[in-house]
């Protein structure tokens, strides 16, 4: 049987000073949440972004925003939300789509 659960993928900077830690936050609030957590590779030339397109994430989940520049988090924004454990932030993918004309 196919697990119905969205999929969110776990984000740790290869360069984490405490990588066993931080694995640990990310599968613990994918489980409260609800999400089927699956893996970015340890280390790979694939943009973050596309990472999230090819395994069909709806989320990414990291520890801390410290684990991502700012290009890599705006890029995956446009595609998948971002949950962060600490501090417990959300933030939504960019909408897409036209923008609502305004009244003049």
């Amino acid at each position: 049987m196919r697990d119905a659960r969205p999929i969110a993928l776990g984000w740790v900077h290869p360069e984490s000073s405490c990588p066993d830690w931080d694995v640990a936050r990310v599968r613990r609030l994918a489980e409260r949440l609800g999400y089927r957590l699956v893996w970015a590779p340890e280390v790979g030339l694939i943009p973050l972004a596309d990472q999230v397109r090819a395994a069909g994430a709806d989320t990414v989940i990291a520890p801390t925003t410290e684990h991502f520049d700012f290009l890599t988090l705006n890029s995956v924004m446009s595609v998948a939300d971002v949950e962060i454990v600490n501090p417990r932030v959300s933030f939504s993918r960019w909408a897409t789509g036209s923008q609502p004309e305004r009244d003049r």
